[in-house]
């Protein structure tokens, strides 16, 4: 639970009486490790006006940048709420608005179910990091990511929404405020838009969706269906930044 934070869009997600839906977001993932220090600084100074709703901060593996960087660069120049979306606890940061404390549901990894979450807790605790507990699940997108890579275990089916539905009221029964759809970042393939639908109808969890979403149209697509539109990757190649405010547009209006 959220406690002693007054942002609008983080008590949304995490509300005491339960799910209660909200007007599409469009969220912007950054990786410290891929984005360009020149990149980073103009996302600072216009993220906001170009309709981002929140940054999500994480990497499935930290090899060069700390978080705590990225971060400082968004607070100098913006009020945009910051999200961790950690790879594992040494992606902790205080200066974060909030955190999805997530549990790897698709993966059979004991070290993503429950492990890295018991050695992360006490620090959470400790640096006073609201937190949004949120199930996540990995789908085939085409390629081996990075986070299928690590979660030694095959993400789930793009053909049987039923097993999405399934890990989706898992999350649900377990008292997850949330639950993420992805498909990685540099998926070759997104999450199919079906599944994203037999789950939208069937759970009553926060959606958040994203992984390989590379066109307005597509973000809109899901945004019919979901609470919250990730898009990272796409941003990271040159001369992608000036299509922010086209994705946010779309997500927007999409209902």
């Amino acid at each position: 639970m959220i406690e002693n934070n007054d942002n609008k869009l983080i008590s949304r997600l995490v509300s005491t009486f339960g799910y209660k839906r909200f007007a599409p977001q469009f969220w912007l993932l950054v990786d410290p490790d891929k984005i360009k220090e020149s990149s980073l600084h103009l996302l600072s100074e216009t993220a906001q006006s170009l309709g981002v709703d929140a940054i999500l901060v994480g990497s499935s593996i930290l090899l060069r940048s700390p978080v705590e960087d990225v971060i400082r660069i968004f607070k100098a120049n913006s009020e945009i709420p910051i999200i961790l979306f950690p790879g594992g606890k040494t992606q902790l940061c205080s200066l974060s608005d909030a955190m999805l404390f997530l549990t790897f549901l698709s993966s059979r990894n004991p070290r993503w179910l429950i492990e890295e979450q018991v050695l992360a807790a006490s620090d959470v605790k400790s640096l006073g990091i609201p937190t949004i507990p949120t199930g996540y699940l990995l789908f085939e997108s085409g390629i081996t990511t990075s986070v299928g890579f690590f979660s030694t275990t095959p993400p789930l089916p793009r053909d049987k929404p039923e097993l999405a539905v399934a890990h989706g009221l898992a999350a649900q029964f377990m008292g997850m405020r949330a639950l993420y759809l992805d498909a990685g970042s540099g998926a070759k393939k997104a999450v199919p838009l079906k599944i994203i639908k037999s789950v939208r109808e069937n759970v009553d969890l926060t959606l958040i969706v994203g992984g390989g979403i590379r066109s307005p149209e597509l973000s809109a697509n899901y945004a019919k269906y979901a609470d919250v539109v990730v898009v990272g990757n796409y941003f990271e190649e040159e001369g992608k930044l000036d299509k922010l405010s086209e994705f946010a547009e779309r997500v927007h209006s999409a209902r």
